[in-house]
C-alpha cells in the first residue's frame, strides 16, 4: 500500500514547489582520489574514503542545487605504508587532530545539461579554503553519477613545511566519482 502513494507524494511536492529531500551519497560506490608530483619524476596517487554526503536535486534535474561530503582522512591510502604514516603525521594532515575533511557547495553554475561548476568550501587540516570543482553528469536521470575534478594548492591548507617539501609538487589533482543512493 505504501509504494502506491510514493509517486503521488512526489507529484504533490513538485506541484507545491517543494524540493525533495537530499539524496545520500553511496559511500561504498563513490571514491575520492588525489595525485601530486613527487621528486619531479613521478606522481604519487592515493585515495581518501568518503564517509558520507548528500546532493540535493531540483525536481526533474540532474544538476544539484547543493552538495556536501565528509571524507575520512584517517584512512588515506597510497599503497605505501611508510608514506601513509607520514601523511597522517602532524607534518602533513595531522589526522589525530583533523580526522575528517569536508566540502560544502556555495554556488552551482550549470554549463549545459551534463556539466556544471561547483564552488564550495573545502576544509582540510582545520583550514577552510574556497575551491572550484568541474563536474560532469553521467548515469541516468533516476540514478545520476558525477565526476568532479579540481586542482588545489596544498600550501593553502597550512601544513608545516618539512625537509621534503621542495620535492613535492604544489598542486594536487583531485578527482571524485560520486554515486547516489
Amino acid at each position: 500500500m505504501r509504494a502506491r502513494f510514493g509517486p503521488i507524494l512526489l507529484l504533490a511536492c513538485a506541484l507545491a514547489g517543494a524540493a525533495p529531500a537530499p539524496r545520500a551519497i553511496d559511500a561504498w560506490r563513490s571514491s575520492a582520489q588525489f595525485s601530486v608530483s613527487h621528486v619531479w619524476v613521478e606522481r604519487v596517487k592515493g585515495t581518501v574514503p568518503i564517509l558520507s554526503g548528500s546532493v540535493e536535486l531540483a525536481p526533474g534535474s540532474e544538476i544539484p542545487t547543493s552538495a556536501a561530503a565528509v571524507l575520512d582522512a584517517t584512512r588515506i591510502k597510497t599503497d605505501e605504508p611508510d608514506r601513509d604514516r607520514a601523511l597522517e603525521s602532524p607534518d602533513f594532515f595531522d589526522v589525530k587532530n583533523f580526522p575528517t575533511w569536508t566540502f560544502a557547495s556555495t554556488k552551482i553554475v550549470p554549463k549545459n545539461e551534463t556539466a556544471f561548476e561547483m564552488d564550495g568550501d573545502l576544509t582540510i587540516h582545520g583550514v577552510t579554503q574556497p575551491e572550484v570543482l568541474n563536474v560532469t553528469v553521467g548515469g541516468t536521470p533516476e540514478h545520476p553519477e558525477y565526476r568532479a575534478t579540481a586542482e588545489i594548492d596544498r600550501h593553502a591548507f597550512k601544513m608545516s613545511v618539512t625537509r621534503l617539501d621542495p620535492t613535492i609538487g604544489d598542486t594536487v589533482d583531485i578527482a571524485l566519482d560520486i554515486v547516489l543512493r
